[in-house]
């Protein structure tokens, strides 16, 4: 690998790492099991639980607060995030991804029990507090198995299992419902986490670490990131949905944020050891990596969330039809991932992630320009696969290359940096092609309806009296995949103005 295409100067990947990984082989293949375990953990959340949501109403009632089933396993991740990364540079990622794994199967178990919807809702934040710690420190620990040279394969692997959760997950989960009981849904995270927590704790081993002054937690710090964060994201969750935007709760909520976001900023600075430090922004490499992912946070809005909308409401496709539409995206996307090291190790981590998003952006622009109404199901299905390879070659480069900037103990904090600024892109994102989409709608239908309760109206099928509905929803995502191209186009500024032609690879031997 040549230091001008990676790195800068002889920061690149030397050769003598090789022996090292060798060395270390044995013992990885346990780790990656259970690593992908975990991770299956995380991915299959999400999709196994949506399916199972009628069921789920028709047993405890609450259909006004269900969403929050989502809503609050995402406030729950998304907010520890941080912690979490500081957490594992401070006292190792072994610890931190058993008590992630223990804390995950506790709420879990406790959502299987659930009477109401509220105790639900409830357990479900305990399994995002575990949650948490299963998405960054996973990818943390992906990082120290490897050497740079070596690093998709471990990355590719981890993508396949989001690949692969995105298939089976709501097959899997609409089986459990249909033919046993939807508390099964949680059940059956305990045998797969039982199996990743004993893997860890048995195979897993970090390099011993020198005795020096006991370690100081920064807990004000993380209450405060905490509070912020849940203040920030309920009102970005609820707002439009819950409430108006210039409603007293959600004005409320984001002054109360803004002044979270001061008090944090106050404590940070006086902390020893700060759970968001300050070089996380002060380093260039760091700061255009967390804005580039936030802003594919943003993009990935648009066919995560409006796609299945489309393709029920336009295209009249059933629910596992319109959600294999979306999947196609999650099968191209580890497939390019594998293939982007040879490139970047050519041309480097920037111009790669460029291309990748360069090419996304195309592809987004692609879906309400070229695609005729009201289409054929592998049309847009075709430019979900030609994004997931665009985004491929754009998120692998950059989170390979961020972390291979910083030595171990401070990569768990910028790992996470990465996934919380990607977190919070896609809430904000959520919130405001919402908002649009509405807009949009609002415009079409005479100023009556949201895209919701349009697309509930639609759910019988039909045309006619509803053809115009089913054009003001096309409409409306067509707008919706514009924005998201513009969040590709403010990745790409980022890239091209912000993040240095060559980042600075530190050589340093696997420490696992």
């Amino acid at each position: 690998m040549g230091n001008s295409g990676v790195g800068g100067g002889s920061s690149g990947t030397s050769a003598g790492q090789a022996p090292a990984a060798r060395g270390a082989a044995p013992r990885r293949g346990p780790v990656v099991a259970a690593l992908m375990l975990g991770m299956a953990l995380a991915a299959l959340d999400g999709t196994i639980v949506s399916t199972a949501v009628p069921q789920i109403v028709g047993d405890l009632g609450g259909f006004s607060v269900f969403s929050w089933l989502f809503s609050g396993y995402l406030l729950a991740v998304t907010v520890t995030l941080p912690v979490y990364g500081k957490l594992s540079d401070t006292f190792g990622r072994k610890p931190v991804l058993i008590a992630g794994i223990a804390l995950f199967l506790v709420g879990s178990l406790l959502c299987a029990g659930a009477w109401n919807m509220a105790s639900l809702i409830a357990f479900r934040v305990v399994q995002g507090l575990g949650g948490g710690a299963l998405q960054g420190t996973i990818q943390t620990i992906a990082a120290d198995l490897y050497p740079l040279d070596e690093r998709p394969k471990i990355v590719s692997k981890l993508s396949t299992v989001w690949a692969v959760s995105a298939v089976a997950g709501p097959a899997v989960g609409g089986l459990l419902a249909a033919y046993a009981d939807w508390r099964w849904i949680f059940l059956i995270n305990l045998p797969v986490g039982a199996v990743a927590l004993w893997l860890i704790a048995r195979h897993l081993t970090e390099p011993a670490r020198e005795r020096g002054p006991r370690a100081r937690v920064d807990w004000p710090g993380a209450l405060a990131v905490f509070v912020t964060g849940t203040l920030l994201l309920t009102a970005l969750v609820q707002g439009g949905v819950a409430w108006p935007w210039l409603s007293a709760p959600s004005l409320g909520l984001f002054a109360g944020a803004a002044a979270g976001a001061a008090v944090t900023v106050v404590v940070e600075r006086r902390a020893a050891e700060p759970v968001i430090p300050g070089w996380v922004w002060r380093r260039r490499t760091i700061a255009a990596v967390n804005l580039a992912l936030g802003a594919l946070g943003l993009l990935m809005v648009a066919p995560t969330v409006f796609l299945p909308t489309y393709a029920q409401s336009v295209l009249g496709l059933g629910p596992i039809a319109a959600g294999f539409v979306l999947s196609v995206m999650t099968l191209s996307w580890p497939v390019s991932a594998a293939y982007a090291n040879r490139v970047y190790t050519r041309i480097g981590f920037r111009n790669t992630a460029i291309i990748g998003i360069g090419t996304a952006t195309l592809v987004m622009l692609a879906f309400p320009l070229l695609l005729p109404y009201p289409g054929e199901p592998w049309q847009p299905a075709l430019i979900m696969l030609l994004l997931g390879a665009a985004l491929g070659f754009f998120q692998l480069p950059l989170i390979v290359g961020v972390q291979s900037t910083v030595p171990w103990a401070e990569r768990g904090t910028t790992t996470a940096s990465v996934l919380f600024c990607r977190q919070v892109g896609q809430s904000v994102g959520a919130a405001l092609f919402g908002a649009l989409a509405n807009a949009v709608l609002a415009a079409r239908l005479g100023g009556s309806g949201d895209l919701d309760s349009v697309a509930r109206s639609l759910a019988g099928g039909g045309a006619g009296p509803e053809e115009h509905l089913r054009h003001a929803v096309a409409t409306a995502v067509d707008y919706v995949y514009v924005g998201a191209a513009g969040a590709g186009v403010l990745a790409l500024l980022v890239l091209v103005f912000l993040a240095p032609r060559t980042f600075p690879v530190i050589t340093e031997k696997p420490q696992v």
